[in-house]
């Protein structure tokens, strides 16, 4: 049951960005669950057939306004985002009664923006990211193995001071530009409280330009 306070602001704020950034900053701060910044995210096929896993949210840019995450372009989620451009994920934290859910257009990052944050992550997520055709079949988990040891061989043990693992082009980030958003906060006796957020994003450059956002208020 949500207490008042928890209830979305009233009057509400004529755009979403700051909103946004202060749930996934409290959701970060209140640390209830191990990853507070992970989101469902939903894709489909060229054909329409959907999917859905979970990744990590690694940022919010409030202007121009795009979540951004990382992953393997070659695996399923990297297809499907490659083939349609568009996806729509889910934020839920149970334990602050609220919800976030998010549609929009999907490009790849910029390379010098994947390398920046392949190059802060642990030695062995490096070389498996090289390691793992991610989505494909294999043998078995010892084959997998297998492949992190040739990956390591290759780039040198942990151990060797200044030995870099580069990343690889078949794995970077997307920046994921919000086209609607919506908060759904728990209400007493089930009467939540919703609101809709939304704009237009037109192509521009690497990225979008975007309109004037629109408000409404949804019945729970």
């Amino acid at each position: 049951m949500s207490a008042p306070d928890e209830l979305l602001p009233d009057p509400l704020p004529a755009e979403p960005d700051a909103l946004i950034a202060d749930w996934l900053a409290a959701a970060v701060a209140r640390s209830a669950q191990p990853n507070p910044n992970a989101m469902v995210l939903a894709t489909v096929d060229a054909a329409g057939k959907p999917s859905a896993r979970v990744v990590l949210c690694k940022d919010w840019v409030r202007e121009p306004g795009y979540l951004l995450f990382y992953t393997n372009y070659e695996s399923r989620k990297g297809e499907e985002l490659a083939a349609t451009g568009r996806a729509a994920a889910v934020f839920h934290w149970d334990d602050m009664h609220r919800q976030l859910r998010v549609e929009g257009r999907v490009v790849r990052s910029p390379p010098h923006e994947s390398d920046r944050y392949f190059a802060t992550r642990s030695w062995g997520s490096r070389l498996g990211a090289w390691a793992s055709r991610q989505s494909r079949p294999i043998a078995s988990r010892a084959a997998l193995l297998v492949e992190v040891a040739k990956v390591a061989a290759r780039f040198g043990a942990q151990a060797v001071i200044g030995r870099s693992v580069p990343r690889p082009a078949h794995w970077g980030g997307f920046r994921f530009w919000v086209e609607a958003v919506e908060f759904w906060t728990e209400g007493e006796f089930r009467i939540h409280d919703r609101v809709r957020y939304a704009r237009g994003l037109t192509p521009q450059g690497e990225g979008f330009s975007a309109g004037t956002w629109t408000l409404s208020r949804l019945q729970p």
